[in-house]
């Protein structure tokens, strides 16, 4: 089971900040650096996740993450063209897959996945998006279609506008910027952590 919150960071420099606060669902997300510096930051970031009980997903590097022995992999829609789906199951790991719309969602439901993420659920300032954001109707309608399967919801979205997306039938809620864009990310982790502890409970 998925923890409702989930926090992206692009650094594992992140974790020591955000760790202690609280935080139980994180992804790894490094772009443009050296395979010695991915496992690097990955390992550092494997101690730190065990030592606070988070569950850590990496994103993209599915091959280190073999390697290094890490439990979860998150893979993108272009990631799942290159990637050996057999060896990341065989070697246990957990898989959670990004979706835009239909046709990439029936993709990723053949692949039996542990998570779908939907998204953008509103305009994100993160990257440029072929896709025009899903809103909330459409939360609902993936929910219906993904089933027992996990739906994570992702792009645009804050503590203000989690409510109705938890409503509409996110089961977890993941962020960038809404945390590390703030002028402090450890108090807007905190009220993010309450939020869900409340939909927990």
């Amino acid at each position: 089971m998925l923890n409702p919150f989930y926090q992206i960071v692009d650094d594992v420099s992140w974790l020591p900040r955000l760790l202690p606060v609280g935080l139980k669902l994180v992804q790894l997300r490094i772009k443009d650096a050296e395979e010695d510096a991915i496992r690097e930051q990955i390992t550092l970031a494997q101690e730190l996740c065990q030592q606070y009980q988070t569950q850590l997903i990496i994103n993209d590097y599915w091959e280190i993450a073999i390697e290094l022995g890490c439990d979860f992999i998150h893979l993108g829609q272009e990631d799942l063209d290159d990637a050996d789906i057999g060896e990341i199951r065989q070697a246990g790991l957990r898989l959670g897959i990004s979706t835009h719309d239909e046709n990439e969602l029936d993709r990723a439901l053949d692949l039996e996945p542990d998570y779908i993420a939907l998204g953008p659920v509103y305009p994100t300032i993160l990257k440029k998006m072929h896709w025009a954001p899903q809103g909330a109707e459409n939360v609902t309608r993936w929910k219906e279609m993904v089933g027992h399967v996990p739906l994570v919801a992702i792009g645009g979205l804050s503590v203000e506008r989690a409510p109705e997306i938890y409503d509409a039938g996110a089961d977890t809620i993941c962020v960038v910027t809404d945390v590390i864009y703030n002028d402090s990310p450890e108090e807007r982790l905190q009220e993010w952590l309450e939020l869900s502890i409340e939909r927990q409970g």
